[in-house]
Formats: C-alpha cells, sequence, structure tokens
C-alpha cells in the first residue's frame, strides 16, 4: 500500500479543552479527534458520545467532576459507531439513549463495525482491553424527537434527517439555543461518509440551520460558539458533501469506473480539504460509499475489516 492504511500511522497524542458554553453545557473536544457533549441539569448529568473506550471516558469523567458532583444518569449514542459508544460503561449512567434507528443499526452491523474501526485508528482505541465484552446496547430508544427534564432544563433528543448514518440524534437545549449534532456537522475535519445518506444529508443540515443554534458542538473540531462560527462550520460540512457527490456523480456519468472517480476526486477535494482533520483516512470510505449510492446501494453496505483492506488495496494500492 502507498499510504499507511487509515489513520494507524496517526499516533500523536492531542491536547484537550474543555468548553464552557453555559452553566449547562460543556464541549470536550481534542483537536479533532472525536468529541464528547456534557449537559448539567438540576439533579442529573447527560453525556453525549462516550469516547472509545472506558479507559479514554475517565479523563471526560475526571473533567465533569471539576465542575459537578451531580450523578451521570444519562448516556446519548448520537450514532452506532464505536469510536462514539465502547465508552458508555465507564459512566455508570442509569440509562443509555439512542434513536431506533440506531439500535437497529447496532444489531445489523455492530460487531463487524467494532472489529473495522479498532483495525483503522488504534490510538483511538486505547486501553481497548478494558471494553467490556460483547456491544454497547441503548436501554431506552425513541423516534423523531424525544424530551428529557434535568429537573427544569429541557433537553430535546431529535432526528432531524438522516447524513453521515440513518440513526443521527442531535441534542437541542432550546432555552439556551445550543445544539450537539454528533458527526452531522464537522469543523476543520473531515466528515466520515462510509455509512452516509448523501441525496439527504445536505436537507438535514438545513434543519439544522433552520433551528438557529447560537452556539454547536460538532462531532470533530472546536466548539462553535457563535452564529457565525456556526454557519461556518455548516456551511463547511455542506460544501464538502455536495463537492464530493457531484465530483462522483459526475464520474459516474462519465462511465468511470471506482479507482477512476476516487483519483479523480481526491485530486478536485484535495487542494481545499486536504488540510482537514483524517481528510486521505476519510476518502476512500467516502467516495466508495457516495459510488455505491449513485449506482446501486441506496443503503449503506456494512464495512467489515476484511472489506476495508480489500477497500483500501484497490484504491490506495
Amino acid at each position: 500500500m502507498n499510504k499507511a492504511f487509515a489513520s494507524q500511522a496517526d499516533l500523536e497524542e492531542k491536547k484537550v479543552s474543555f468548553t464552557r458554553l453555559s452553566e449547562n453545557a460543556y464541549a470536550y473536544t481534542a483537536e479533532g479527534d472525536p468529541n464528547t457533549g456534557i449537559i448539567i441539569g438540576d439533579d442529573s448529568v447527560l453525556v453525549l458520545d462516550t469516547q472509545a473506550t472506558p479507559v479514554m471516558a475517565q479523563d471526560v469523567i475526571r473533567r465533569i467532576r471539576e465542575v459537578t458532583d451531580k450523578p451521570i444518569d444519562y448516556v446519548l449514542l448520537t450514532h452506532y459507531h464505536a469510536v462514539r459508544v465502547l465508552g458508555a460503561s465507564a459512566y455508570g449512567a442509569r440509562h443509555i439513549i439512542a434513536s431506533q434507528d440506531t439500535r437497529d443499526l447496532i444489531v445489523e452491523r455492530g460487531e463487524a463495525d467494532k472489529a473495522s474501526e479498532i483495525g483503522r485508528f488504534p490510538r483511538l482505541f486505547r486501553n481497548v482491553q478494558s471494553v467490556p465484552p460483547g456491544l454497547t446496547w441503548p436501554t431506552m430508544t425513541f423516534t423523531g424527537k424525544m424530551t428529557l427534564w434535568l429537573g427544569r432544563l429541557e433537553v430535546q433528543l431529535l432526528q432531524l434527517g438522516r447524513g453521515h448514518t440513518k440513526g443521527d440524534t442531535v441534542a437541542w437545549l432550546p432555552q439556551q439555543r445550543i445544539l450537539f449534532c454528533g458527526d452531522l456537522v464537522e469543523f476543520d475535519a473531515t466528515p466520515y461518509a462510509g455509512d452516509a445518506y448523501f441525496r439527504d444529508w445536505p436537507q438535514t443540515l438545513d434543519n439544522i440551520a433552520a433551528l438557529k443554534p447560537a452556539a454547536l458542538v460538532p462531532g470533530r473540531g472546536a466548539a462553535l460558539t457563535t452564529p457565525e462560527q456556526v454557519a461556518q462550520g455548516l456551511a463547511g460540512t455542506r460544501n464538502f458533501i455536495a463537492d464530493l457527490h457531484a465530483s462522483v456523480q459526475a464520474g459516474v456519468k462519465a462511465g468511470k469506473d471506482l479507482h477512476t472517480v476516487y483519483k479523480d476526486t481526491h485530486a478536485a477535494l484535495k487542494p481545499k480539504y486536504g488540510h482537514w482533520v483524517i481528510f486521505d483516512h476519510c476518502l476512500p470510505f467516502d467516495v466508495t460509499r457516495c459510488y455505491d449510492e449513485v449506482t446501486q446501494y441506496p443503503d449503506p453496505r456494512i464495512w467489515t475489516a476484511d472489506r476495508d483492506r480489500q477497500m483500501w488495496q484497490a484504491l490506495e494500492g
């Protein structure tokens, strides 16, 4: 292989930031590594996306304990990817919440995804032996909308449409106009779209924009703390998805095979997005999924560790 597989060569530790958005909302970010959100209510805490292992989750818990001693009663899985969910056991939450679509994806492809992601990005699965056997299962699911009341604090859990996956969930604090959106939005980080719905994603971003967030925590990248920054994050994600989709569509229309479409799309997007975190990791998966959607697979195919390697060798070998 000409390039190191996925992110296996990414070994540099990232600097963690713990950003206060309001008296109730914090963002745990790390220079483009997966983010975690924290919502502190009157009587309990909700954590959104857990980090990849229980040992890594301990650093989130340590920072939570610097600002509150309230129990962490709720964990929200914004989607099913292993890097977001396998640290859940560390929090001792009473409830693990996910959309029903996310639970369905865990049933269908959770084991395959777990093996796939650990192979792609070993640094993000430090102390992977601390993950309990089996998968992370929701104890509570919903469809469309669910409202939690953390005392007087209203937390709306919303499915605003498909994008990054079919199960994407956001958490919205309507009283403060703060949004936690998982990997539906990234900031200065490449969207991973290997399980995406390219045709749906732009409308889902429009639905996010319609909430008019004053602040937004993306799946990767710094917390966006002003409406202007929120607009930049939405625009950057939308432009990447649109540019990639347009390139793949043009290649398919011209009768080009996947390998050629990938090379053309990489050349087209590299000048504009190549400086974004994990660009070279994501793009082979993103183009493969988009090519699938444009040609014959309306729903994402399951990634396995073997399929990852075969795809990478075909496109990058």
